[in-house]
């Protein structure tokens, strides 16, 4: 009886803290699967970098769990006042403007210039502002060489101003399955036509 009674209340135990973790169908793509071998990576994918990103759920990922979607990346801070807030609009514009189940089939990173201050509480904060969908939006953080390793294969200039704004490029990037860029669209308020066609182009591939 003593035996059961103890298997009883770990039971109990393993449920509570079950119930206590994100659902998986609720965590970021990134987050729902491991690192897991395949065929070696070209030298143009972005998915060799061997460096950890955190998620906005607190998750330490490498960016080749991300292999097998095309992906949209963009570069911003939680905290920008002009041109980051346009580029998530440009984003959210491609993303309406993909059909339903091509839209499924793409994912959208953003990644964050300031490793400082976008904790990963804040950049959580970000996303429910934003109600950005976890079934298809990454949020990541990374440390400050990381971070400009990945901004400089991306050709994405920035620097940091003494407000601790930061002054940078305006690019959306389009990867494909294998992390390799394939398109990238400069400025703000861009059409988003040609890079609708071309994301729907490479989830058929």
């Amino acid at each position: 009886m003593k035996n059961l009674i103890i298997g009883c209340l770990t039971l109990q135990l393993a449920v509570a803290a079950w119930a206590d973790e994100p659902a998986a169908k609720e965590l970021p793509p990134c987050c729902q699967k491991e690192l897991a071998p395949g065929k070696p990576l070209t030298d143009g994918s972005l998915y060799q970098l061997e460096s950890k990103w955190t998620s906005d759920v607190g998750r330490e990922i490498r960016l080749g769990v991300l292999r097998g979607k095309p992906q949209v990346v963009v570069m911003f801070f939680a905290t920008c006042e002009f041109a980051c807030p346009i580029l998530l609009h440009d984003m959210k514009r491609l993303e309406a403007a993909l059909a339903e189940k091509t839209r499924d089939e793409v994912g959208f990173i953003l990644v964050t210039f300031d490793s400082q201050r976008d904790t990963v509480a804040a950049l959580h904060a970000y996303r429910e502002k934003q109600q950005l969908s976890p079934k298809r939006w990454t949020l990541l953080r990374g440390e400050p060489d990381d971070v400009r390793e990945l901004a400089a294969l991306l050709g994405i200039n920035y620097q940091r101003d003494a407000r601790g704004q930061f002054a940078h490029s305006n690019i959306i990037t389009l990867l494909n399955r294998e992390g390799e860029i394939v398109h990238q669209v400069n400025g703000l308020n861009t059409s988003v036509e040609e890079p609708a066609k071309i994301l729907t182009r490479l989830t058929q591939e």
